[in-house]
């Protein structure tokens, strides 16, 4: 028999062993398994302490006579698995169930006529487990209410999903999509305040529609923490549900207008010199553009408390019905950016709720709650802020679909959220601060990686019904009308690393993807939202067929895709349900791989871990660029023979990839925007910190100057015509 740790750590999900990068089958010991479960917090220190844990698993599994939920496929029946105590001698049940529109349906069944799933005994009492049938449901969130004539009753939700995701009608109707992706903050303007914000977005929303571009692609947009401006990466947010407010646009926002004091204190020399600087520099300066930006901020709410809330103005009743709309999520969020901005005040010592004092660090403690009544101006100071940002987004949504853009915008959800926030400290019993997310050790990064960032745990995810998980997944669609899901295999499992060892020390963690994907394709059709799923890496085939099964979009990088043998991937392999790109934020810019400077700017990091590594990268980007040439040759976009040297970069051969791009099965195309200029840095670098500038890097040239160059609207233009085919005078791609 198994060990009774290795036995326990099934139980809960935890993988005994895994493929590694080379498919070569590794072991995981015994230890780090132990430690995986110490962070689920399941005790496992010795073998009589996993027995008595077993033992407590099989006691809780069998006690309880529903499980929290149910997701049951669209015109099925469903059927709930329901624990009997066979001492009590019950013969019937009743059920009740409660649609999400408020109807009712009722029935009951006699024991004796259920099939039995399975039998088993929990502290000394047999249990017998039978399938309830009830009827088919319409698509949506319900519960039932089940009671055994012996009194003993329990309650579950019921989530019926469809059979897949949403996909929208101009697709459905045969046309190829594309469109530019974007990092928001490095859109350049005459006018922002040293970042891109939601008015640049509008601009080229205005620039890029009437070129034929059908969907804009943008980073992470996730809330930060205001309190702590220089804390930047998009993919370590504070919480998922909410909005980054410094993208707001402060002299769109309506009671700009109205505040003299605002508008007197921008349009100081002094003021408009510190603006003038924030938009010269080559990076973002998050921490003077958020001193700019939330010295006007707090102006505009203290004249839209005059103006509209102290009167109940019209828009004074729509703040609140965004705010009730949100519900205790944006509440308890606004509460942690007071309590945050309060603390921080007090010195360093204080860098996000685990420092906090102990009363703070549940948002349920009386201290909390003391806190909400006292402070009550600064918690809607915050709640002010995201429905600034959540209305500058929604228009900018509106514009691109009232400019003719079929899809719009394209948004982008992280794996996760970072320790110290938000959405970590609104739920604590979810989020396991014991382990963090990563990946398994790989060709060039040996000792594995760790992203600092708590995983969620899968039975509290469950036991919670869910809602988190729905929670997260609506909000984020709200605005757009696509929807990026990075690492989607986060749905099947992720790496745990235990806190305080190497990522080679941990394992994977297994996540119900079947109901976790369901649920995707429920919201998704509510939303009218496409989903794409970052699919890159080692991909179990378990998510490829879930994914393909719902229709949610594969991600296809071109410089991915390649065979065995090196070759490109012609555009016709391309699949269909795909959204393609030829780079991403990532990896180096079109330009910056072409000319190696990814590979010499991991050199100067430090980031080969051996010399063989660096040379054999040198040597394969050789091979990855005269392969990528034979690709554009044998698609009739580029001249060249092999025995020619490799020509130099130009906008033209930029052009020509574009098209290759283009010309693919994939449904959706997107261009990188630094692509169309040709830059050279890239947007990250993986395995970095402070080392490289990341997500600071702004574009080199206003956006307007972006699509006024000749070379950027060839490229462009490319692109269009090798994905509408409507090219009546067939001009060449290639040179």
């Amino acid at each position: 028999m198994s060990h009774p740790i290795a036995r326990l750590a099934q139980l809960h999900g935890i993988a005994g062993g895994y493929l590694d990068y080379r498919a070569q089958a590794r072991e995981v010991s015994l230890e780090s398994q132990a430690a995986i479960l110490a962070a689920l917090e399941v005790d496992a220190v010795d073998e009589r302490a996993a027995d008595a844990a077993i033992h407590q698993h099989e006691t809780m599994r069998w006690t309880r006579l529903l499980p929290p939920v149910l997701v049951a496929p669209a015109g099925t029946v469903p059927v709930v698995p329901v624990s009997v105590p066979l001492d009590l001698q019950a013969r019937t049940l009743d059920w009740t169930l409660t649609l999400e529109d408020g109807a009712t349906r009722t029935g009951g069944a006699a024991l004796a006529d259920l099939e039995t799933l399975e039998q088993g005994a929990a502290e000394d009492r047999a249990y017998r487990r039978v399938a309830l049938p009830l009827p088919e449901l319409p698509l949506g969130y319900h519960s039932a209410s089940i009671a055994l004539d012996t009194g003993m009753n329990g309650e579950m939700h019921l989530i019926v999903s469809p059979p897949h995701c949403y996909e929208p009608p101009a697709i459905q109707q045969g046309r190829r999509l594309w469109g530019v992706a974007v990092q928001l903050y490095a859109l350049r303007s005459p006018d922002n305040w040293g970042m891109g914000d939601f008015r640049d977005l509008r601009e080229l929303i205005r620039l890029a529609a009437p070129l034929g571009c059908s969907i804009v692609g943008l980073n992470p947009l996730h809330a930060l923490m205001p309190g702590d401006p220089a804390h930047i990466s998009p993919y370590s947010p504070s919480n998922r549900q909410f909005l980054n407010v410094l993208y707001i646009a402060i002299e769109d926002v309506p009671d700009f207008a109205d505040c003299q004091a605002a508008r007197r204190r921008v349009a100081e020399h002094g003021f408009q010199a510190a603006l003038r600087e924030l938009r010269a520099a080559p990076n973002v300066d998050y921490v003077r553009v958020a001193a700019a930006k939330f010295e006007i901020l707090a102006l505009l709410y203290a004249s839209f408390r005059t103006t509209h809330l102290e009167r109940g103005s019209a828009r004074a009743e729509a703040f609140h019905r965004y705010v009730e709309s949100q519900g205790d999520a944006l509440r308890l969020h606004a509460t942690y950016d007071a309590l945050d901005a309060h603390l921080r005040l007090q010195g360093p010592q204080y860098w996000g709720w685990p420092s906090w004092p102990e009363e703070y660090r549940d948002p349920g403690s009386p201290a909390v709650a003391r806190f909400v009544r006292e402070r009550a101006q600064e918690i809607e100071y915050f709640l002010y802020l995201q429905w600034l940002a959540s209305g500058q987004l929604r228009e900018a949504q509106r514009e691109a679909r009232a400019l003719g853009m079929c899809i719009g915008l394209y948004g982008d959800v992280a794996v996760g959220a970072n320790s110290a926030g938000s959405e970590t400290w609104s739920n604590r019993h979810l989020y396991r601060q014991g382990a963090s997310i990563g990946a398994p050790p790989d060709a060039l990064a040996l000792k594995g990686q760790d992203w600092g960032i708590p995983p969620q745990d899968p039975n509290e995810l469950r036991a919670q019904q869910y809602r988190p998980f729905i929670d997260m997944v609506r909000n984020n669609m709200r605005n757009v009308a696509a929807l990026r899901f990075d690492h989607v295999m986060a749905l099947y499992r992720l790496w745990w690393v235990p806190r305080g060892r190497l990522s080679k020390d941990g394992t994977y963690v297994r996540y119900p993807l079947d109901d976790l994907i369901s649920i995707l394709a429920l919201e998704s059709q509510r939303q009218r939202c496409l989903v794409i799923g970052e699919d890159l890496g080692t991909v179990p085939q378990a998510v490829t067929e879930a994914m393909e099964r719902h229709r949610a979009y594969h991600y296809k990088v071109l410089l991915f895709e390649q065979t065995a043998d090196g070759r490109f991937k012609p555009p016709s392999a391309y699949v269909r349900p795909a959204l393609a790109t030829v780079t991403t934020h990532d990896l180096p810019t079109l330009r910056g791989w072409w000319e190696a400077h990814d590979l010499i700017l991991r050199d100067r990091l430090d980031l080969y871990p051996s010399p063989e590594f660096k040379d054999q990268a040198h040597a394969t980007r050789g091979s990855e660029r005269r392969e990528l040439l034979l690709a554009l040759v044998a698609a009739g976009l580029w001249h060249w023979q092999p025995d020619q040297p490799l020509p130099a970069w130009s906008a033209a051969l930029s052009r020509a990839v574009h098209a290759y791009l283009g010309l693919s099965n994939a449904n959706i195309a997107l261009i990188q925007i630094e692509d169309l200029i040709g830059m050279v840095d890239p947007v990250n670098v993986p395995g970095t910190d402070r080392e490289h500038a990341n997500w600071q890097r702004k574009m080199a040239a206003d956006t307007r100057d972006v699509f006024a160059r000749a070379d950027a609207r060839e490229i462009l233009r490319a692109m269009d015509i090798a994905r509408t085919g409507q090219n009546p005078d067939q001009p060449q791609f290639h040179t």
